[in-house]
């Protein structure tokens, strides 16, 4: 138990004995101490402050307090790309349009067909996935990650309409986006399903994924089969990636 503030003090200068919350010696005058020490309610004077922890010098572009995650280049590279090739498209470069056409031979095509839109509203529905996965996605694990998870899905759901579908040709992020939302998903599916709590919002991200995979039905570019083997193939890389710790 805590004991309680001294009844008294000794003055070093006529020995009389005085209330400890006075500054100066009222039988002499001398001074006792520079100020009185506050009290709290009940009596008793406060505590000591305890310091607080100084932080260091902040960096450029740093609020105090917060360390800020670096910039997600990665997802902005994957946004850039097609806008700057639909605007290249709307302006009348024909070379935008040589990427669409089936040729033989042309092994390209189903990486830079990704990045080519037909259609506004399923460029803006594509790209608002992209950037929601691919900046999760690169701050967890880096910038390798949303580059690796979106090329790779994507070919292999655009390769997947030419293998099947002959004659048919898919255009447009769809594949990529549902490979970066299944792969950034995985983690937290794994963990709900070993009793691990988070903050995900998985209802959401199934909303996304219905949208996605449902874009074939107003969108003609967009191949149900591209979105389906980008999904898959984003849900592969996923274990994998649930495997890596997160940076």
């Amino acid at each position: 138990m805590a004991s309680g503030p001294d009844l008294f003090v000794v003055c070093k200068s006529c020995g009389s004995e005085v209330s400890p919350y006075i500054t100066e010696c009222p039988y002499c005058g001398t001074r006792l101490r520079k100020r009185a020490p506050k009290l709290e309610r009940g009596g008793t004077p406060k505590p000591p402050k305890t310091p607080r922890p100084r932080l260091g010098p902040l960096r450029a572009g740093e609020i105090p307090g917060i360390r800020p995650d670096r910039r997600p280049y990665a997802t902005y590279l994957l946004l850039i790309v097609p806008i700057v090739l639909t605007i290249a498209g709307r302006a009348g470069w024909d070379g935008v349009i040589d990427l669409i056409l089936p040729m033989e031979g042309d092994w390209w095509r189903p990486v830079t067909t990704q990045f080519l839109y037909g259609s506004t509203g399923y460029e803006v529905a594509a790209l608002g996935a992209v950037a929601i996965f691919g900046i999760l996605l690169e701050r967890r694990h880096g910038t390798w990650a949303p580059l690796t998870v979106f090329l790779v899905g994507g070919t292999l759901g655009m390769l997947l309409v030419v293998g099947l579908d002959d004659g048919s040709v898919a255009v447009g992020g769809n594949a990529g986006a549902l490979a970066l939302l299944a792969a950034w998903s995985m983690r937290d599916i794994l963990g709900r399903r070993a009793g691990v709590e988070d903050d995900s919002d998985l209802l959401g991200v199934a909303a996304i994924a219905t949208l996605l995979l449902l874009l074939p039905l107003a969108a003609e570019d967009a191949k149900a089969l591209a979105g389906i083997g980008g999904a898959l193939a984003g849900a592969v890389m996923g274990l994998g990636l649930a495997r890596v710790r997160a940076r």
